[in-house]
């Protein structure tokens, strides 16, 4: 009997999550997942028990990916608002791959969850209040540093910049162009810098 060839979980789950964003929960088939993944049906359901527990899994992946890439921006920057700037900024770089500019996973699993897979909702929704968390947190540890005002209205400053984020996102999903894209999140970065105390 052939054994079933060893698989990566780090490549597969990426390989589903980059699926899952494109197509979506519902439109994701299991022959979709048997090509992305290159494993055949019990392999994938051995490995993930489920088609929901893999989208989850990817949810996962998919907002762990976008808070390291955060925390890289500050890191480089050495300044929790320059760093939250070229993140920003970085939504309206041109992309070599179309795909890189979907809409927000997290925000199309909430939109696109029915009554059957509520739970793919529900978390999606956790996500992105631990994104909000994120934010703010940024914007604590700016006030901390003496980079923003300590008048300023963490908790506002978070939900705004986040909104901002989905939209400028919704609006590369409808097919605007790189150069609306680009005027666009560099007016959302220079609007963070702003907010520096000089």
């Amino acid at each position: 009997m052939t054994r079933a060839r060893p698989y990566d979980r780090d490549v597969a789950l990426n390989a589903a999550m980059q699926l899952f964003w494109r197509k979506g929960y519902h439109a994701t088939s299991l022959k979709d997942l048997e090509a992305a993944l290159k494993m055949k049906p019990g392999s994938i359901y051995a490995a993930f028990q489920s088609k929901e527990a893999l989208y989850l899994a990817s949810l996962e992946r998919y907002y762990h990916s976008t808070c390291e890439s955060l925390q890289t921006k500050i890191a480089e920057a050495g300044s929790p608002l320059a760093g939250l700037a070229e993140f920003l900024r970085g939504f309206g770089m041109a992309r070599e791959n179309p795909n890189d500019y979907n809409v927000c996973m997290v925000v199309k699993s909430m939109i696109d969850a029915t009554a059957e897979d509520a739970k793919i909702g529900e978390i999606a929704r956790e996500y992105l209040d631990l994104m909000s968390d994120e934010f703010a947190a940024i914007f604590q540890q700016a006030q901390d540093l003496g980079e923003l005002d300590s008048d300023a209205d963490i908790s506002y400053l978070a939900r705004r910049y986040q909104m901002n984020l989905t939209a400028l996102r919704f609006e590369a999903q409808r097919g605007g162009t790189d150069a609306t894209l680009a005027k666009l999140a560099e007016e959302m970065a220079h609007d963070v810098e702003k907010l520096r105390v000089a």
